[in-house]
């Protein structure tokens, strides 16, 4: 769950955004906003849709799709692609550096963090002179609920 003071914040950088590009900010946007910051998991367009659709909020698949590309563009959530045809999104105000571990089986999808990434990182841009913004790690393997399912 999120506290009030960030969706709070996440919705004021939404409706400004929207507003900049003299977009409405509308009902349906702020629901498909709420979901999101609303969730603890990586999600599929697909499945946000009927997430709302189950919840009883009058939202079209179209609405779904294009509110996650704006969201997308104000640095709101997160697109994934975790070597899949489907993207996966994930809220990211807030939000601290984190990676990646994907099963090759079941597609599930594990945060974790190593504060050994910052530091070489750090590393990494000092020695060859950049000024490294953000970075993105992706492991992939086999989670031990399939490697036991296989034996």
């Amino acid at each position: 769950m999120i506290l009030n003071d960030t969706f709070d914040s996440v919705k004021k950088i939404f409706s400004a955004y929207l507003e900049q590009r003299g977009l409405r900010r509308t009902s349906e946007r702020m629901s498909i906003l709420d979901e999101i910051y609303h969730r603890t998991d990586h999600f599929e367009a697909e499945q946000l849709y009927i997430d709302l659709i189950q919840k009883k909020v009058n939202v079209s698949r179209a609405t779904v799709y294009n509110t996650l590309d704006l969201l997308v563009t104000c640095d709101l959530i997160k697109k994934h692609q975790f070597g899949r045809n489907h993207a996966q999104y994930e809220k990211s105000y807030g939000y601290k550096q984190h990676d990646h571990v994907i099963c090759v089986e079941c597609k599930k999808v594990v945060e974790f963090c190593d504060p050994r990434i910052q530091q070489i990182k750090t590393m990494v841009g000092e020695l060859l002179n950049f000024r490294i913004t953000h970075h993105s790690l992706n492991c992939y393997g086999i989670c031990g609920n399939c490697m036991t399912k296989s034996k």
